[in-house]
């Protein structure tokens, strides 16, 4: 069953919590985080992403960058932008998106948990990934973006977060340039709290990794390295935690995770097309039109031109992997036609999340910065939760949620 204890946040002053906010350090580049930082120095991106401190070209993953981010987050404490609460609670987190609210619980979840399996996952992890994240943890001693991870509905944690929500005032109700709304409440009832964590222990079997496998596997390694150099371990302490913020699944929507190629591998414009045409029916389409509306249809975008791909019968799979939109292109496609055999390490390809939108796509083919787009159909939840049940890893971005969990308005010192 799923553990979940409550914390001493590190949490912005209400009256800046707008400025420290930022979204998650791995959906933008060092440019992106340079200009979104721009005259903002509480941004929580110099935490985040510190190399936005140093002159352009400067490693990010040097030694100085990461002690950087620890002065910085720590000298927010000192100067009252950040404080700590002084009881342990638990926080609720609401973002609304386009009229879409969800509602998440904000607590310290297990690393036993994540060993366990009681944490389900679905991708596989990069080791450089993770080892940034490490050494960004280990410098800083603190959990500084919380993991996305959903659990199936539970009706008494309902009734519970929306008693606090209807009863209490939010300590933070934001607007941030990128369209969200995002409030919190703080949880400190002692009873409220101890029935959340026991309707975890009991009705909860298991939580599922939305988004943040390398976070929470780097977190996990982390509290792993210092139990053993703890000669006095004894499961109570913070290192044993990381942050987390739960979502009842049936809140979640999940939304395209679309492809761009540097290159067609050799072949020809033509020479592409028509092998392409022995897997999939083709139909030239527009921007406007070209939007995959079930499963098994593809946008793609090739020396401009849109076109409609529908896989064709003997190419779909029926296992749970196999039946993937993302499997398909990898497997008819980008493996045998574009050569790319890892779509985590091989540098011709990138990945565009559907929140960008498919002009994003045609941007990029028409810069000449890559040669060909392909727009998927979103994976659905109970495919994520069906595979991360199984046992079984889904290809490398496959998911992507929206809105994304903002860095800055809860850390985990451990």
């Amino acid at each position: 069953m799923a553990i979940i204890k409550p914390f001493e946040a590190v949490r912005p002053q209400p009256e800046y919590a707008v400025e420290v906010s930022s979204l998650p350090y791995d959906v933008m580049n060092t440019a992106e985080a340079r200009q979104m930082a721009e005259k903002n120095e509480k941004s929580f991106l110099h935490v985040s992403r510190a190399e936005i401190d140093f002159p352009e070209g400067t490693d990010e993953h040097s030694q100085p960058v990461y002690d950087r981010a620890r002065d910085n987050f720590y000298k927010m404490m000192a100067d009252g932008i950040l404080f700590q609460d002084a009881s342990k609670s638990l926080y609720i987190y609401s973002q609304n998106m386009l009229g879409r609210t969800q509602t998440g619980l904000v607590a310290c979840s297990s690393i036993e948990d994540y060993f366990n399996d009681v944490i389900k996952k679905h991708e596989l992890t990069r080791p450089e990934k993770e080892e940034d994240r490490i050494r960004h943890m280990e410098t800083l001693q603190a959990h500084v973006g919380p993991i996305f991870l959903t659990y199936p509905k539970n009706i008494s944690v309902d009734e519970i977060v929306e008693e606090v929500m209807e009863r209490d005032e939010p300590v933070y109700n934001i607007f941030t340039k990128d369209g969200i709304r995002h409030t919190v409440w703080l949880l400190m009832d002692k009873d409220k709290i101890e029935k959340l964590v026991s309707v975890f222990e009991k009705e909860i079997p298991f939580t599922y990794i939305a988004d943040g496998h390398h976070r929470t596997a780097s977190a996990a390694k982390v509290g792993l390295k210092m139990k053993e150099q703890n000669l006095h371990h004894d499961g109570t302490e913070d290192y044993n935690f990381f942050l987390s913020v739960l979502f009842p699944a049936d809140q979640l929507q999940i939304m395209d995770y679309n492809r761009v190629v540097k290159d067609l591998n050799g072949l020809s414009d033509v020479e592409f097309l028509e092998k392409v045409n022995a897997m999939f029916k083709i139909q030239s389409s527009t921007l406007d039109a070209v939007k995959p509306a079930s499963l098994h249809q593809f946008g793609m975008y090739l020396n401009g031109t849109w076109y409609k791909l529908e896989a064709k019968k003997e190419i779909i799979k029926t296992d749970p992997i196999g039946i993937l939109d993302v499997t398909i292109l990898d497997e008819n496609i980008l493996n045998p036609l574009l050569g790319i055999k890892d779509v985590r390490t091989d540098k011709r390809i990138d990945f565009v999340g559907g929140i960008r939108g498919l002009q994003e796509l045609q941007r990029r083919v028409d810069s000449g910065e890559m040669k060909v787009a392909f727009a998927l159909y979103p994976v659905s939840l109970q495919q994520l939760m069906d595979i991360a049940d199984s046992g079984k890893i889904m290809p490398p971005k496959s998911t992507w949620f929206e809105p994304k969990l903002r860095d800055g308005l809860f850390s985990h010192l451990f």
